[in-house]
């Protein structure tokens, strides 16, 4: 092992050990340093010059999309700026590079109201309709896990991460850790979105505690992101929902559906737990193209019936 990757290995260390980095972080820098370490020829940090920077970002254009370049730039841009405040090099080679490129603005896709009214009523259906206690049982879970998804707008990781301890369900409020561990408190105000996490809590309390997370599987463990997904698939099957429809479609639906509601963006941004109000604004491209789609079939001025039009 090389200077450069016992470098990388020891920032690592203390991403994980002293920034507490969340996971999903750390693999990131992991991939993006350790891709770097393999690919560049040098072995010392001190080496690294702004021509050798331009080359490697150039070859990282020709094989990403942009959003996956500038976050790997900005895991090497992390880890030299570490290396410079602990003197390990003298001159940061990110200080002379200029980097500008233009991301394509990729619309989030959104679930039709429409479509979430029926991917719900569907697993109600299954819940009155279900042929034995078990299945009832993991009906009322997926309609729990729906429901607060869609009331809520919460990420699939910060939902099957919950403790039991941080929903409070006498004041009807949620506590989430969410990314870069920051917390947030989100209140839920739809009694029947309540109502059904009570009666989930009270049918799975046993397993709630044991495992020490909200959302249990079918043997205790906790739910994951993947048995969401095959559960939505499940149910889109059972409703003939034609649309590929993921948990994070839900978040995104939540935030597009209260824009148009004119809730102010900053109030959306906190309950969806963004750092930047930038961020949040992709949903104002999505109202904009909803505007636009309003204006160009209802407006009233295509029924007027107008003689000699120019």
């Amino acid at each position: 092992m090389n200077n450069l990757q016992i470098n990388i290995e020891n920032y690592l260390e203390y991403c994980r050990t002293q920034k507490r980095l969340d996971s999903k972080t750390i693999k990131a820098y992991c991939i993006d340093l350790h891709q770097f370490s393999e690919q560049i020829w040098i072995t010392e940090a001190s080496e690294l010059t702004v021509p050798l920077l331009e080359t490697y970002i150039a070859k990282l254009h020709q094989q990403y999309a942009p959003k996956t370049v500038k976050r790997k730039i900005a895991s090497l841009k992390a880890l030299f700026h570490h290396l410079e405040y602990k003197e390990i090099i003298l001159h940061n080679p990110f200080a002379k590079l200029q980097l500008r490129f233009r991301e394509p603005i990729i619309l989030p896709k959104t679930i039709p109201l429409t479509t979430i009214e029926v991917l719900i009523n569907t697993i109600y259906k299954q819940y009155y309709n279900a042929s034995s206690n078990y299945r009832k049982k993991a009906s009322l879970r997926d309609i729990a896990v729906i429901e607060l998804l869609f009331a809520t707008g919460i990420r699939i990781s910060e939902l099957c991460t919950i403790p039991y301890q941080n929903i409070d369900l006498q004041n009807n409020v949620i506590i989430i850790n969410g990314k870069g561990s920051k917390e947030r408190l989100l209140h839920i105000c739809d009694e029947h979105v309540i109502s059904i996490l009570i009666k989930y809590y009270s049918k799975f309390v046993t397993a709630i505690h044991s495992c020490g997370y909200f959302f249990v599987n079918n043997i205790g463990n906790r739910l994951s992101g993947q048995s969401v997904r095959n559960m939505i698939n499940r149910y889109c099957h059972l409703a003939g929902i034609h649309q590929h429809i993921t948990p994070h479609m839900f978040r995104h639906s939540f935030a597009t559906l209260l824009l148009e509601q004119n809730v102010d963006i900053r109030y959306i941004q906190t309950m969806l737990g963004h750092s930047s109000i930038n961020v949040t604004e992709i949903y104002t491209h999505v109202t904009m193209a909803k505007q636009k789609d309003i204006l160009k079939t209802k407006h009233p001025r295509k029924s007027l019936n107008i003689i000699n039009q120019l």
